[in-house]
């Protein structure tokens, strides 16, 4: 997994978009904003103890695989434009990266966009309330598994939710200084 603060062009939302000269973003920067990160071994996702343990500890009961790419998704590109475009959730938002590769951008304390390439083996936490969204990179292809806790839901609030529940929470807990909280474990 690799992070970096995101240029400000509107070319390509598939393109690295990295600042010259890139300004690199680290775990425990990504985990100050909430956001959790494992490198797990995805060729033997059904037998991992170590994702096996991840999902018991953190209450994901529920698991699905998504292939995202133009040939198996009806309507691709609207669904990727509207992947991209920045919203929040109630709940945890936890990707991991089976096979391909994809960005997840988040806005930081100070609202400037990090962008996160994950890969084969990556897994992530978004927390609920953090402002953030979803492109493929150039490859055009990722499997992904969502995991959820109890019955799946992905209903998305498009910005400004700053009135939202779990954006209050969020910006409580990860942006107000005064009352920062603190992630939970990852490495």
């Amino acid at each position: 997994m690799e992070a970096w603060y995101m240029d400000e062009t509107s070319e390509d939302q598939r393109l690295p978009h990295q600042k010259n000269p890139n300004e690199p973003v680290s775990l425990n920067k990504l985990a100050d904003i909430g956001v959790l990160y494992w490198h797990l071994n995805p060729k033997d996702y059904e037998n991992d103890k170590e994702l096996q343990n991840i999902r018991q500890t953190r209450g994901y009961n529920y698991m699905d695989l998504l292939d995202l790419c133009p040939e198996k998704v009806e309507n691709y590109e609207e669904k990727l434009k509207n992947f991209f475009r920045e919203h929040i959730h109630a709940d945890e938002e936890i990707r991991y990266c089976l096979q391909g590769s994809g960005y997840f951008d988040v806005r930081d304390s100070d609202d400037r966009w990090i962008r996160i390439w994950i890969k084969e083996g990556d897994m992530i936490v978004l927390p609920a309330g953090i402002y953030h969204r979803f492109t493929l990179d150039k490859g055009n292809y990722i499997k992904l598994m969502r995991l959820f806790v109890g019955e799946p839901v992905w209903t998305c609030y498009n910005r400004p939710q700053e009135d939202h529940p779990a954006r209050v929470g969020y910006v409580k807990n990860f942006v107000d200084d005064s009352k920062k909280g603190v992630a939970l474990e990852a490495h």
